[in-house]
């Protein structure tokens, strides 16, 4: 709430530098933010008494947005890629969804990797399981398994995520004593 449309009869003052003014009736809260040509903005409303603050509004709405959009600027979206495999896939067909995978990896996404079961290949999940864990070890330079294979229904589900590189500090040498010849 602004100005006006503040209804409270008197309120806790704060000037535009920060410095506390007091407790006062609004009527004099408004006219101390007439003269300094500022609005008077309620910060906190359910303080007894609600504390208000003299500002340039219009100004701090715009910085506001202005913080909101650089934050948005910022944020990376992880999106979810999908292979599908299958319990009886070839080897070269492993390759190319692994090689797939790998690419959407260091392109910063995550990815969800399934195997559908047909027909009584449900018997034998540990087969789809064997060939989870060879895609795991196709991707393990790139990637970290956030989920490990599980069978949900018809489908044995795993994800992916990428593995967060964090650059290795060099440790310096230690130097000799001096006086000492090395």
């Amino acid at each position: 709430m602004i100005n006006e449309e503040i209804r409270d009869r008197e309120v806790r003052l704060i000037g535009a530098d920060g410095a506390q003014l007091g407790v006062l009736p609004i009527a004099r809260a408004l006219e101390l933010a007439e003269e300094a040509e500022l609005d008077l903005v309620k910060i906190v409303p359910n303080a007894q008494p609600p504390v208000c603050k003299l500002m340039d509004y219009d100004k701090h709405r715009y910085e506001q947005s202005k913080r909101e959009r650089e934050m948005r600027k910022n944020q990376k979206t992880i999106s979810v890629k999908e292979v599908q495999l299958s319990a009886t896939i070839e080897e070269n067909d492993v390759q190319t969804k692994a090689k797939n995978a790998i690419k959407f990896l260091q392109g910063g996404d995550k990815v969800k990797v399934s195997i559908r079961f047909r027909g009584r290949q449900i018997t034998h999940s540990e087969i789809g399981l064997k060939v989870m864990q060879d895609f795991i070890d196709r991707t393990k330079d790139v990637a970290v398994v956030e989920k490990r294979p599980a069978l949900d229904g018809r489908h044995m589900i795993m994800i992916l995520g990428p593995k967060a590189d964090k650059p290795v500090k060099a440790t310096k040498p230690a130097k000799p004593a001096e006086g000492t010849d090395a």
